[in-house]
């Protein structure tokens, strides 16, 4: 006992301990500080030791006093005052290596010591905290998976919701498909209507840009002519001042210039008819402008759909993810289940065996029992009562394994079902991610189709 691995703790502490956490009514009231110390109380102790057992293994106090019916045991009633301390001293035996105390005897039962008893009692408290830390988080535990357990079948449930509703937006009804096929024709005649008028406008800016350069260069030149006439007036004036002409000069040059005004008036009247039809071809370009804004909208329109489109694909994406955290987290689960299934697994076993153990012996002592069956008979009246209680704890057993081994069959066939759901979800979801890259790929061809005609 030099070197524990467990704190030893005070006599108070171990009182306020063992009253709150074991014992229960009258026990815990008389229970004080002076059954430990200075010198500790047997039957104190011993009640300890069978309320802790009580409390592990749910072996009640009244059971450690019965002596087994099949052992071959002479004068069997001088022994009922020893059976519950020898059954207490060989549970106790079994259990307190568990709290690492290897040095129990029959003296810490019978005349225990102050040292002895406060460690067995530490280790005690130790191993009761320590489990009662681990049933904590095993509870903690089976309460989270029940929450993902919910939060699955909630999100298994929005997931097939969605996939209803990107259904019901991506599939076109029969009831519409007639107008979704004349929509559809209408979208390609007015695309090649839009292309047609296109190219109009464009010969016709080339046009116009022609005769916008036709008309600079004319009304240059009419500038230019304007220059001359008054340059050439100016030159008049001045000889005519210095120079007297013959008037046949006069006439000839007086000819010249109602030539040259003729030709700059019917170059003006050019210049306005090209004017009126260059203004005919502006409101012409204006109405088809008018045209080209409309068609502008409807793309507009396509455009928002599709955005809307990937908005829903986004929020499938991001569905898909968190149920695939999901899964993971139930698989973490579902291995830690199968590490306690195992464990408990482990425990039947050992259990089994010490069953079998037992059958073995009580098939050896058959024979000598049905020779001392004479003497035990008026045991067996006292005892009948203890049998019937132990009969009603056996079928109460094996309700419990019948009712263990249905929940088994239960949560086996719900794993499968719901191995059969996901199974069934992951191809949906497959075949889903294939028509929504289809429709996208088809709907981004569309526009680039239209961008490059654009």
């Amino acid at each position: 006992m030099s070197e524990n691995t467990f704190p030893i703790f005070t006599a108070d502490a171990l009182v306020n301990f063992y009253r709150n956490e074991v014992l229960t009514g009258q026990e815990a009231k008389h229970l004080t500080k002076s059954d430990l110390t200075p010198t500790p109380k047997p039957e104190a102790v011993q009640t300890l030791y069978m309320r802790v057992l009580h409390l592990l293994y749910r072996f009640r106090p009244e059971c450690h006093s019965m002596v087994p019916l099949l052992e071959n045991i002479q004068n069997p009633v001088y022994h009922e005052g020893t059976t519950a301390i020898t059954s207490v001293y060989i549970r106790m035996q079994q259990f307190l290596p568990m709290c690492t105390v290897y040095d129990f005897s029959l003296n810490d039962l019978l005349a225990p010591k102050k040292l002895k008893t406060l460690t067995i009692l530490s280790a005690i408290m130790n191993f009761l905290q320590f489990r009662m830390q681990r049933m904590d988080m095993v509870f903690e535990k089976q309460a989270k998976f029940r929450a993902d357990m919910d939060r699955l079948l909630a999100y298994t449930k929005g997931s097939r919701e969605a996939e209803k509703k990107i259904e019901a937006l991506t599939t076109i009804p029969p009831e519409q498909q007639a107008e979704a096929d004349e929509l559809a024709a209408a979208l390609s005649e007015l695309q090649a209507t839009n292309i047609h008028e296109y190219q109009e406008v464009d010969a016709k800016n080339e046009s116009i840009a022609e005769w916008k350069a036709k008309i600079a260069e004319k009304t240059q030149k009419l500038a230019q002519v304007k220059v001359d006439v008054c340059n050439l007036k100016e030159d008049i004036g001045k000889l005519s001042s210095q120079i007297v002409e013959s008037p046949e000069e006069l006439k000839t040059q007086m000819e010249k210039m109602r030539e040259n005004v003729k030709t700059i008036k019917n170059s003006i009247k050019d210049s306005d008819e090209c004017m009126v039809e260059l203004q005919n071809m502006v409101q012409r370009v204006t109405h088809t402008e008018a045209e080209i804004q409309q068609m502008l909208h409807l793309l507009q329109d396509l455009e928002s759909s599709m955005n809307n489109t990937k908005q829903r694909a986004e929020e499938h994406q991001e569905l898909t993810a968190q149920y695939e955290k999901k899964q993971k987290e139930l698989r973490s689960l579902c291995v830690e289940e199968g590490q306690l299934r195992r464990a408990l697994a482990m425990k039947l076993d050992k259990e089994s065996k010490q069953n079998i153990r037992r059958q073995k012996k009580r098939e050896m002592k058959e024979q000598h029992v049905q020779d001392v069956m004479g003497q035990c008979n008026q045991i067996h009246q006292k005892r009948e009562e203890m049998a019937d209680r132990i009969q009603e704890i056996s079928r109460e057993t094996q309700q419990l394994k019948a009712k263990i081994q249905s929940l088994r069959d239960v949560c086996s066939k719900e794993t499968a079902k719901a191995q059969a759901l996901f199974d069934t979800l992951s191809a949906s979801m497959d075949e889903l991610h294939r028509r929504i890259e289809t429709h996208v790929v088809d709907l981004k061809q569309d526009v680039t189709k239209m961008s490059a005609n654009f």
